[in-house]
């Protein structure tokens, strides 16, 4: 759902500062979770029927749900993280929840996380993609 509470397809996020993305995805993959201080965070491949996107998880999240989750969004983000990848994650206002799991049709390509993004030219508060850097994930190969 977009701000009208319609639910927006992968293939049409764009970097954002403000939580706006309202979607539905099934986990592919989950890397590992990784320690920064206090805080945990877990990489995950995510996807629906039109793109991919890396989905960042957060503290609980990171054991709370594995791959073949379906999981509803509202109010994501996709920004860059702290190490400058684009992820896509629920962030402060955001949340998530399970609301099913293996049932759904996916694709892994094109992989939003793996396109370059510019500033719209006509909308300084909007991004445009650039160039693709990979078809899919370079942190999750391909599935056979």
């Amino acid at each position: 759902m977009d701000r009208e509470g319609r639910m927006v397809c992968l293939k049409d996020i764009a970097p954002a500062a403000e939580n706006n993305i309202n979607t539905q995805f099934i986990v592919l993959d989950k890397g590992r979770t990784i320690l920064e201080g206090r805080n945990k965070t877990c990489l995950a491949l995510v996807a629906d029927e039109t793109a991919s996107v890396h989905f960042q998880f957060w503290g609980d999240e990171c054991d709370g749900f594995e791959p073949g989750d379906i999981i509803r969004l509202a109010n994501g983000i996709f920004s860059y993280s702290r190490n400058t990848n684009l992820v896509l994650r629920a962030g402060r206002r955001g949340a998530i929840e399970k609301v099913g799991e293996f049932a759904m049709v996916f694709v892994e390509t094109p992989n939003m996380s793996e396109i370059t993004w510019i500033p719209d030219t006509n909308r300084s508060n909007k991004y445009v993609q650039d160039s693709v850097i990979s078809s899919h994930s370079r942190i999750f190969p391909p599935l056979p």
